[in-house]
């Protein structure tokens, strides 16, 4: 998740060489690879910061360049880069506050999207831009080692007392690596591990003490989440990866952020995207609005999407009544979420939620179908499934 006022280059670079350019899209689509193991801590975070060239030279070995007992490195943060990057982490809890439920307890209805999760981000240095690193050493004492930034509420990993800022040592037994590498080569090396076991062993240091915790895995939906630079008021998902614009964040609470997100998972579970022929362009749209000053020339119009067909978002409406149902929800406000949005945004505004997914009367009477329906349910003591 990204600023949209910091540079995705540090400063005093001028044009990329070929090469880093070539560096800078591997590493892209090295995450994106392994972020369908979200949470499990395979390298990756729900939340992504920009991707961006690594201080070291391209390609180097992620081989530990300092021990995580190590004092950190004397920073220069600026007070702005400090308050920006207290942003940056304030949204990214904000909204992995929102989808955890989403994500842990609705694992059976994301079927095969689910996966057995650790339940934490992990990060160094590199994760973050440029500019906001030293502030992120500063803040959070993440220099070479990765260490721990966000824990999934309901997760085993916060059962067992994982905290933000212990450093990660080993997990299974395997010692985490270090440096500008570090996340795409722990996931290399956790992937197979995790998809054998029930729970791990996490060696952890925490405030210079060294400790072991056991830790459960969560099966859980293992989509990523972005946050997109964009003012304007919209989500996407392109099947394994979903975005919410700064401008939708700006102007949902976390119960209507909530909605929009249930709907976001459920779009990417029913493979709508796919269905729609327009996989290729959410991607391409996610991709743009990742950098942290993205080029938005291109959403002028309707960014190159059509607007959702009627049933496909019907389908969309109906799993994330039932995902909100399972996490406890009120359900009344999927309803009024939707309906504010369209009348704030409505479809006439370009790149809006609702311009993407026109609110129907038809959607809205089949969403008091399925709230009765639901409800039903429960007085009956029935499972919460479609």
């Amino acid at each position: 998740m990204n600023l949209p006022r910091v540079s995705a280059v540090a400063a005093g670079s001028a044009v990329l060489a070929n090469n880093e350019v070539s560096e800078m899209r591997r590493r892209l689509r090295a995450t994106l690879t392994c972020l369908v193991s979200v949470l499990a801590f395979t390298g990756c975070s729900l939340i992504r910061t920009s991707s961006v060239t690594p201080d070291a030279t391209p390609g180097a070995a992620s081989s530990p360049t300092h021990s995580p007992t190590a004092k950190p490195r004397t920073t220069r943060s600026h007070p702005t880069q400090e308050q920006a990057f207290d942003q940056l982490i304030a949204q990214q809890d904000r909204v992995y506050r929102v989808i955890a439920p989403l994500i842990v307890k609705n694992a059976v209805l994301c079927k095969t999207a689910a996966r057995p999760l650790l339940g934490f981000t992990a990060k160094n240095r590199y994760s973050y831009p440029a500019e906001l690193r030293d502030a992120a050493i500063a803040r959070l004492g993440t220099d070479e080692a990765l260490r721990i930034v966000q824990v999934l509420d309901g997760s085993g990993a916060q059962r067992a007392g994982v905290q933000r800022g212990d450093a990660l040592i080993a997990i299974a037994g395997k010692p985490i690596p270090q440096g500008p590498q570090a996340e795409t080569e722990t996931a290399r090396v956790l992937a197979p591990l995790l998809r054998q076991t029930t729970e791990v062993d996490v060696a952890l240091l925490r405030n210079g003490q060294p400790m072991t915790l056991k830790v459960a895995l969560t099966t859980a939906c293992a989509f990523t989440i972005d946050i997109g630079n964009a003012p304007h008021v919209n989500a996407y998902s392109d099947g394994r990866r979903i975005m919410v614009t700064t401008g939708l964040l700006a102007e949902l609470s976390d119960q209507e952020l909530a909605v929009i997100l249930a709907r976001e998972i459920a779009h990417n579970v029913q493979q709508h995207a796919a269905a729609m022929q327009t996989r290729a362009t959410m991607a391409a749209i996610i991709d743009t609005l990742l950098p942290p000053t993205p080029d938005l020339s291109g959403f002028a119009g309707s960014a190159g999407l059509k607007p959702m067909d009627e049933k496909l978002d019907q389908e969309a409406d109906r799993m994330a009544l039932y995902m909100l149902a399972r996490t406890g929800s009120d359900l009344l406000s999927a309803i009024a979420t939707l309906d504010r949005l369209a009348q704030r945004y409505p479809a006439t505004v370009l790149n809006s939620y609702t311009a993407l997914h026109p609110w129907t009367g038809e959607r809205q009477r089949q969403m008091r179908d399925t709230l009765a329906e639901i409800r039903k349910k429960q007085a009956g003591k029935k499972p919460l499934v479609p």
